[in-house]
């Protein structure tokens, strides 16, 4: 009788060992992996890399390869006019056979055939920041970016607390500047038009009107309020800054806007010697950081500015892109904008969204 216990005894602990062994727990160090149990890998397309934007961006990519264990590899040309070398930055993505691919196009026409290529071999595609606006049906699983329309919107709001009085039912005409870095990224184009509706929307449609690019143009007769979109012929310093002086060289310009950085550099560079940015003169808003724009707020001769959050934009490109490789649904994710100016843009919810 004792010697059936033991061999019953043993019996019970060699299942245990067995059922212990099979339910073994996840490691949280484990490797991601895709549907097909290889090490998941991720290719991230941007639209530059050197820029401290993108650098944030990259950043943000980072904390999410540290948490989901996953390979990331970070690319983008030397500018945002460089289309033809993003393209084969892609293509060269596509090759990698990754598991996932997070972009944020240059030019979506440029590179529709590699989309379809990436599309034809089941890579899913995670747009970032301004996103693949236009992209092949079905190739962009989710996108992770501000929604630049309604930081536009913003942007127009806070101006308008500044000149409210300015503009309600002036007695001579008067005119607000939006210098724009171009007219093909949708981000930009976004962040312009949610600008020049609100606006126009606060101040009453038919006491406005806009002009500059045929792209914004609206009449309205009699309007006292002229909105000016200027947009420089090519991306470049000397470009932005010639559209900048354009508008700070109008005797009845009350404020202006600058859609990016870029923008906001241009209109601070050309305000040199000019001296018309300021508390009690032209009131100026902006759009993303930099230490030009940061330093420009520090002293109010900008108003404020409107920033994304280029960390979390990474950051959620790269959980999009995780979620997407494993056939999980994924959904757009807004990564939020906040307005800053002298008072808050050292804040704990501020400091940490701003780069220089």
């Amino acid at each position: 009788m004792r010697a059936k216990k033991v061999i019953a005894i043993s019996l019970t602990a060699v299942m245990m060992l067995g059922l212990l062994s099979g339910c073994k727990k996840e490691d949280s160090n484990d490797k991601a992996t895709s549907g097909s149990g290889k090490e998941m890998t991720v290719e991230i397309v941007a639209k530059g890399f050197q820029h401290d934007f993108w650098q944030a961006v990259l950043a943000g990519s980072k904390k999410a390869e540290k948490e989901f264990n996953v390979k990331t590899n970070f690319v983008g040309p030397e500018g945002e006019g460089a289309i033809a070398t993003q393209v084969e930055q892609i293509n060269n993505a596509i090759n990698k056979k990754p598991s996932a691919i997070c972009l944020a196009a240059l030019d979506t026409n440029a590179a529709l055939d590699a989309l379809s290529q990436a599309k034809s071999q089941g890579i899913p595609i995670i747009g970032f920041d301004s996103g693949v606006p236009g992209a092949p049906e079905g190739s962009v699983k989710a996108n992770a970016a501000t929604d630049n329309y309604a930081a536009g919107e913003l942007a127009a709001t806070k101006m308008y607390e500044a000149i409210k009085d300015k503009v309600t039912n002036p007695s001579n005409v008067v005119r607000i500047g939006v210098v724009s870095q171009e007219a093909n990224s949708d981000s930009i184009i976004k962040r312009t038009s949610g600008f020049v509706d609100k606006m126009s929307s606060l101040i009453g449609e038919n006491n406005s009107c806009v002009e500059g690019h045929d792209k914004y143009n609206r009449k309205s007769d009699g309007a006292k309020v002229i909105i000016e979109v200027r947009i420089p012929a090519e991306v470049t310093d000397n470009a932005g800054k010639t559209e900048a002086l354009t508008l700070l060289n109008k005797e009845d310009l009350v404020a202006i806007y600058g859609s990016n950085e870029f923008a906001a550099k241009c209109i601070i560079n050309a305000n040199e010697g000019l001296n018309k940015l300021g508390e009690g003169k032209v009131i100026a808003v902006g759009f993303d950081s930099g230490a030009l724009q940061i330093d420009a707020i520090k002293n109010k001769v900008f108003y404020g500015s409107v920033t994304q959050d280029p960390v979390s934009i990474g950051y959620n490109a790269v959980r999009l892109a995780v979620a997407a490789a494993k056939g999980q649904k994924v959904e757009d994710v807004d990564t939020g904008c906040q307005w800053y100016n002298s008072e808050n843009y050292n804040s704990a919810d501020i400091a940490p969204c701003l780069y220089q």
